[in-house]
């Protein structure tokens, strides 16, 4: 197989494999409940929970290094931008996952009601850092890729503006939770993240399936 298709084929599972947290909000809502680490339910949905977002945060990484050398050949900078931007966006997730696995051993070691206080602050820092590191950044990342796309022109144009504009909703959506005009879990949130996933999820099958188009920074490789 040839190299870019390797590559093009790498990057679309692993944007595909990044759709796999989308359980998480079902599983993380028993350790919502105000009294979770005083119940007698199972753990094992938040455990699960957790552990799908870190194979999410490890996929994202691996997207944007799947992709860098052959992005750098349009832009070193942007291209390396998105690397970054990526482990960053990682780094948020895994601390978001050790708050909710912290809340898991206070409920395990029968910490009982009075570390109630501390599970809330841990579940309410959670709900915050994953609205910077699952709602903001995303929205650099995938205009950082746009562009990069876009210029490169190694998938349709139209699909690489999808990517784009989907930037501005997420970040419009990030800014309304943030000041409280609408809540995390509204439906008008997901509604601002919507352009953004069409963008991943047809970009990862795009790759998986056909691959990178003729491009003048793939010219002779």
């Amino acid at each position: 197989m040839h190299s870019l298709r390797k590559t093009a084929l790498v990057a679309g599972v692993l944007y595909l494999l990044t759709f796999v947290s989308i359980p998480t909000l079902a599983l993380y809502r028993s350790i919502h409940s105000a009294n979770y680490i005083t119940s007698s339910g199972p753990d094992s949905a938040a455990i699960i929970g957790g552990l799908l977002e870190i194979i999410v945060a490890l996929a994202g990484i691996g997207t944007a290094i799947a992709l860098y050398p052959v992005l750098r050949k349009q832009s070193e900078g942007l291209a390396l931008g998105l690397v970054a931007s990526r482990i960053l966006e990682a780094g948020t997730m895994f601390v978001g996952v050790a708050f909710i696995l912290s809340v898991v051993t206070l409920k395990q070691s029968g910490a009982g009601t009075g570390a109630l206080t501390t599970s809330h602050a841990l579940v309410t820092l959670y709900d915050r850092i994953f609205l910077l590191g699952q709602s903001f950044i995303p929205a650099f990342n995938d205009l950082l890729l746009g562009v990069l796309l876009y210029q490169s022109r190694l998938v349709p144009r139209s699909l690489a503006l999808i990517g784009m504009l989907g930037a501005a909703p997420l970040i419009v959506g990030y800014f309304a939770v943030l000041y409280g005009v609408i809540g995390q879990h509204d439906p008008l949130a997901g509604l601002a993240a919507l352009l953004v996933a069409l963008f991943e999820f047809s970009l990862g099958i795009y790759l998986v399936v056909k691959g990178f188009r003729p491009s003048a920074i793939t010219a002779g490789v």
